[in-house]
């Protein structure tokens, strides 16, 4: 934790429940678990860095998409744009709280080969029979709505314009952080640095924080974002989590486009949407992946030059003459195993709950796998959208969750 910060102490001995980070995560949990009138216990957030400075929640670019693979996801990204266009009607009528929209800008995924574009029929037909209004399109087809792009190598697009975009993802944040304090829970700009179990290994007993104070404790969340698996080591377990670095750039273009861009993942990796009137955000990271350092956030300046941009001006010739605004690289908290999220409970430390691993998924997925987590934690059981796909025991059997659509 940076010198600077003051350390609170803890205003009671123990606590229901323990959410070891605060950021959009831990707190979507906090929230749901505060405005659910089964729950009457008493709620402790503990974030290392309270201005969440580097957290992943930070940096995040804030989009929105029902286009993935596998049925769950699309399910989870559908709560998620109910929740942040009905904001009002979730927080309460007389909350204040804002109504947002979704800037259904929507996503294209671009595929140039036999085999990623056979890969965009199966999802689409997984997604059409969730609900989800994507549409396929040829190269032709592309052309003609977005006659900007060079579609010469292109087989087929995948898009989808309704409740598909980006949205204001720090005003959700800052709503469901106000409203959970609102309603009680307690957070505080402090640091877990062990965790105790008792005496058959089955269950957390305590938290000891940076500050000295031990914590007693009903049940834990480990919401630690890039730090997932340092928490879940002060358990003896292990998690596939790291940090890894991704690069934003903000531009505008000496020629704009004629219409909004959608956001663009081209089959080189790399993706670019609108970000304004007349300005693109785009999105990648170096070939060469690997895990950083938590306070790593340095950007490589030669990415941008030698391989961003010339990969944008290719599909999208009017981006040879355009001019970087605003940089910053931010991380994923990123599954090594299928870059999907871990939740629910550890088979052994029945207690001790799981939400990491979101590898860029997480503002988006927060709203459903926060509600899942507070229902886990007050029934037992997931209630609404079953997420024990996504439960710990996959990490143990190596069997990863499918899902083809990662970005």
């Amino acid at each position: 934790m940076p010198a600077r910060l003051k350390h609170d102490a803890p205003k009671h001995a123990s606590y229901d429940v323990i959410i070891i980070g605060g950021a959009m995560l831990g707190s979507s949990t906090a929230w749901f678990l505060s405005s659910n009138p089964d729950f009457k216990g008493r709620v402790l957030v503990v974030e290392r860095d309270p201005s969440y400075e580097k957290a992943a929640t930070s940096h995040t670019n804030s989009c929105i998409r029902q286009q993935f693979s596998n049925a769950l996801n699309v399910q989870i990204s559908q709560f998620g744009a109910e929740f942040v266009q009905n904001l009002p009607r979730f927080m309460g009528e007389d909350s204040g709280a804002p109504k947002l929209k979704i800037q259904n800008f929507g996503y294209l995924y671009l595929a140039n080969t036999p085999e990623f574009a056979d890969s965009l029929r199966a999802s689409h037909a997984v997604q059409a029979a969730n609900g989800a209004a994507t549409r396929l399109l040829s190269g032709d087809e592309i052309k003609a709505e977005y006659p900007f792009y060079s579609t010469d190598d292109l087989i087929l697009g995948s898009i989808n314009t309704v409740d598909e975009g980006y949205f204001d993802g720090i005003t959700v944040f800052d709503w469901f952080r106000r409203h959970a304090r609102a309603k009680g829970v307690e957070y505080l700009a402090n640091e877990v640095i062990a965790i105790t179990r008792n005496a058959a290994g089955t269950r957390v007993e305590s938290v000891t924080l940076a500050s000295g104070e031990v914590v007693a404790c009903g049940q834990v969340v480990n919401a630690s974002g890039t730090r997932g698996a340092v928490t879940a080591r002060m358990v003896g377990i292990d998690i596939p989590i790291e940090p890894r670095k991704r690069y934003t750039w903000v531009f505008t273009a000496e020629t704009p486009l004629d219409r909004d861009l959608p956001l663009t993942i081209d089959p080189s990796g790399l993706h670019v949407r609108q970000d304004g009137k007349s300005s693109y955000m785009a999105g990648g990271h170096a070939d060469y992946d690997p895990a950083v350092e938590f306070d790593d956030f340095s950007m490589d300046h030669s990415l941008w030059q030698d391989h961003i941009w010339p990969l944008l001006a290719t599909r999208i010739p009017q981006f040879e003459a355009i001019k970087v605004q605003r940089e910053w690289a931010g991380h994923y908290d990123y599954n090594t195993l299928d870059h999907n999220a871990i939740t629910g409970p550890h088979s052994q430390v029945e207690n001790f709950l799981f939400l990491n691993g979101f590898s860029g998924h997480g503002l988006q997925q927060s709203p459903a796998m926060g509600r899942g987590t507070a229902e886990w934690l007050i029934y037992g059981q997931y209630r609404t959208l079953d997420l024990s796909p996504f439960g710990f025991d996959r990490i143990t059997e190596g069997s990863p969750f499918a899902e083809k659509a990662i970005i």
